[in-house]
């Protein structure tokens, strides 16, 4: 018996964000004066689903956001998002989490038959 997955459907906030993301790139292809057509061709992807990406689909896979992006020269912000330098509630826990003190570990003293 094959069972249907259940399709994802994102929360607003993330809807929100992938509309913005879609809405950016459309833009910046505009900018650029691309046609769909070459812009899906660099990023090895078809129009509709170029056109699907500028409307923020989330059913896009990342890989074909992060072509797309490539294909217009925007890859390097995609290394961005989820960096350790701009993350501060992680670094908050992280410096927490250190030890109040730092202490010197000494050997083990060796038991020695004279």
């Amino acid at each position: 018996m094959y069972i249907m997955p259940t399709p994802h459907y994102p929360s607003a906030a993330v809807q929100r964000m992938l509309r913005k993301l879609g809405a950016d790139i459309q833009a910046a292809r505009l900018r650029r004066e691309l046609p769909m057509a070459v812009v899906a061709e660099r990023a090895f992807t078809s129009r509709s689903t170029l056109q699907r990406v500028e409307a923020g689909d989330p059913a896009v896979s990342m890989g074909i956001y992060a072509a797309t992006l490539h294909a217009l020269g925007l890859l390097d912000g995609l290394g961005q998002i989820a960096d350790i330098s701009h993350d501060s509630v992680g670094q908050a826990l992280a410096t927490a989490a250190l030890p109040q003190r730092a202490r010197i570990r000494r050997a083990p003293k060796s038991k020695s038959h004279d």
